[in-house]
């Protein structure tokens, strides 16, 4: 991002926190990101990868909520014990809330997944499944009748930054309708999923899914996101530390929202769907 937009999406994100805290009288109780990891990407350090510096940054530009995965989640192969330092880390700052990973074909996922309190991740890009694994299935049906919300995190890095030896490819999407048709009580939310392609008339049709606004890109891009699949299913993302978190505030800042649709995009949203934890 050149200087002039880093300085634009300070101010916007700077404004966006400012008013919400004001509120006129009302009492906002602040921003909640969907979509941030804690520790090290293994293959660059980013400038947000220590933890107390990343919640440093999102105090600031009023967000006092966030869902936190791990990038140890997606490479290690003891997910027990990643998730057991993600939770303790969590622990250290009340901003953060622990989204566990969990890797549904591999034997053994449901002990992982009784670490969950509110919210699990799920990497099938990474961790090598389609979306029509039985274990997924299985992992919906369960996540329905606990009341969790399922994260599925549809990319993580642009391919154009991936190493040679380690690229992967965006989550092939076409089979979640019937997945989730065959668990209609799952909270599904799609990470980093750059809201274009044939399927989205197929996954509107989902009534639990929901969005996050990390990688919808331009300026009219969370707008769009909007009118396409009603306020009440989008919830604000920033991919940080991959990404800033200034950036992905500016785009809800320039979508020109009603005043309510964008509270509800900030918090309220996240709010309704996250069980056991007050976003």
């Amino acid at each position: 991002m050149k200087r002039r937009d880093l300085l634009k999406g300070t101010l916007a994100a700077a404004s966006i926190a400012s008013a919400t805290a004001r509120g006129d009288g009302d009492d906002f109780p602040g921003i909640c990101d969907t979509n941030v990891s804690l520790f090290r990407w293994p293959f660059r350090r980013l400038p947000l990868d220590e933890t107390e510096k990343l919640v440093e940054k999102l105090r600031s530009l009023g967000i006092n909520k966030a869902l936190a995965g791990s990038f140890e989640g997606v490479f290690h192969r003891d997910l027990g014990s990643a998730n057991d330092r993600l939770i303790e880390e969590c622990a250290r700052f009340p901003e953060l809330v622990p989204a566990v990973t969990i890797h549904p074909a591999r034997a053994g996922w449901q002990r992982d997944l009784a670490a969950a309190t509110s919210v699990v991740r799920l990497h099938p890009g990474y961790h090598g499944y389609s979306l029509d694994h039985p274990g997924f299935g299985e992992l919906l049906a369960i996540t329905a009748e606990r009341g969790l919300l399922v994260q599925l995190v549809v990319a993580l890095e642009d391919p154009r930054t991936q190493p040679d030896l380690m690229r992967v490819a965006e989550v092939d999407l076409s089979s979640l309708p019937a997945a989730m048709q065959k668990a209609p009580e799952a909270k599904v939310q799609l990470l980093n999923w750059k809201a274009r392609g044939t399927l989205t008339n197929a996954l509107n049709a989902i009534p639990n899914l929901s969005f996050d606004t990390a990688l919808v890109d331009g300026t009219d891009a969370v707008a769009t996101l909007v009118k396409t699949f009603g306020p009440d299913r989008v919830l604000f993302g920033s991919h940080a530390p991959f990404l800033i978190p200034e950036a992905a505030l500016l785009r809800v800042h320039e979508a020109g929202l009603k005043e309510r649709d964008q509270m509800a995009i900030l918090r309220g949203n996240a709010e309704s769907l996250i069980q056991g934890e007050r976003a």
